[in-house]
């Protein structure tokens, strides 16, 4: 993947983050509803993954190359696969929030997880440390 292409991957990917970061505080009643029951402290839990969201995003933007952005692409790999416990909690307990209120919209959304974990690896070179020791 090119610089450029990267730089714009990593861009559209921490606006992303923002705009999910920053809704987790003004729609919180609808990120609650993604919190499965058996979790503690479901208020604490959307806080939380709002602020890791809004500083994964600046993350992205203020490193640049090499080791510590392969890095910044692994940690975040690593929590939207976490969260992807909130959508599929979503989807098996038939829970409408976010204008979802069809089982095929919640399983959607659930598969769009993956693309966005791989989008993290591929525009933070993630896979390049195996060829590259920078």
């Amino acid at each position: 993947m090119s610089d450029r292409v990267a730089a714009v991957g990593r861009w559209s990917l921490a606006a992303l983050l923002v705009v999910a970061g920053v809704a987790h505080f003004l729609v919180l009643d609808s990120f609650l509803l993604l919190v499965p029951s058996w979790m503690p402290w479901p208020s604490a839990i959307v806080w939380v993954t709002g602020v890791a969201e809004v500083a994964f995003a600046a993350a992205l933007l203020l490193v640049h190359e090499g080791k510590r952005l392969r890095t910044v692409g692994g940690a975040l790999a690593t929590f939207l696969l976490v969260v992807g416990v909130g959508n599929l909690s979503q989807a098996l307990s038939d829970v409408n929030a976010f204008g979802l209120g069809t089982d095929a919209e919640r399983w959607a959304r659930l598969a769009f997880q993956p693309v966005l974990i791989v989008r993290a690896l591929s525009v933070t070179g993630f896979w390049s440390s195996r060829r590259s020791p920078r």
